[in-house]
């Protein structure tokens, strides 16, 4: 099986062993097993390292906002209710804008 073994991306990318693991585990980059259960990591997961290391520099994002923004990419009824909500917060700021509006006039 062709590929590097987790402390060798991790020199290789310049993310520890330990983020590695942490990454395979919230789903953000899975390598291969060996058929003993090792990480291998390809080319494909190299470069997503990499590319990952740019998206969190050039946006400013946190780890674990990438991992919620794939959490909701992979999960429609988790999308669906977190649209709900902001939907329901758009609406709330509206109503509490009304609200003050005509305070103010009721003032005056």
């Amino acid at each position: 099986m062709d590929g590097t073994h987790v402390s060798e991306a991790a020199a290789r990318t310049g993310w520890s062993p330990r983020m590695l693991r942490y990454l395979e585990r919230v789903g953000l980059v899975v390598p291969a097993r060996t058929p003993a259960g090792y990480r291998r990591y390809g080319l494909r997961e190299l470069n997503q390292l990499r590319s990952l290391t740019d998206l969190r520099r050039r946006f400013d994002v946190e780890l674990a906002e990438v991992a919620f923004a794939a959490r909701l990419r992979r999960e429609p009824e988790l999308r669906r209710a977190v649209d709900g909500w902001l939907a329901g917060a758009d609406d709330l700021a509206w109503v509490e804008w009304e609200q003050r509006k005509h305070e103010k006039l009721l003032a005056a």
